[in-house]
C-alpha cells in the first residue's frame, strides 16, 4: 500500500533538523524552524534540484510519520527527532 505526500502539508520542512548546508541556510536548520525554501503553498522550492539536502531527498512519506494532517505529522516527526538526538 503506497502513501502519497499530502499537498499543503510541509511538516517535513518544519519539524526535523537539517544538518546540511543549503542555499540561504549554510548551517542547515534547527528542528521546528520553517525551512527558508518552503513556499506559501507548503511546497519545496528545492524539490528536484541538486542543492536539495540529502535528508530531504531521502524522506519518504508514510502514514506512521505523516499521520492524518499537518499537526499530527509535526508531532510524529518531532518525536522521531527527539528519539534520534545524540
Amino acid at each position: 500500500m503506497s502513501f502519497e505526500c499530502r499537498q499543503h502539508c510541509g511538516a517535513c520542512c518544519i519539524a526535523p533538523s537539517i544538518n546540511e548546508p543549503m542555499p540561504g541556510m549554510p548551517e542547515g536548520k534547527p528542528a521546528g524552524v520553517r525551512c527558508l525554501h518552503l513556499d506559501e503553498s507548503y511546497g519545496c522550492q528545492l524539490f528536484g534540484k541538486p542543492e536539495r539536502p540529502l535528508l530531504c531527498e531521502q524522506f519518504q512519506a508514510e502514514a506512521s510519520v505523516c499521520g492524518e494532517n499537518r499537526q499530527q505529522a509535526i508531532k510524529l516527526i518531532n518525536a522521531l527527532e527527539q528519539a534520534t538526538e545524540s
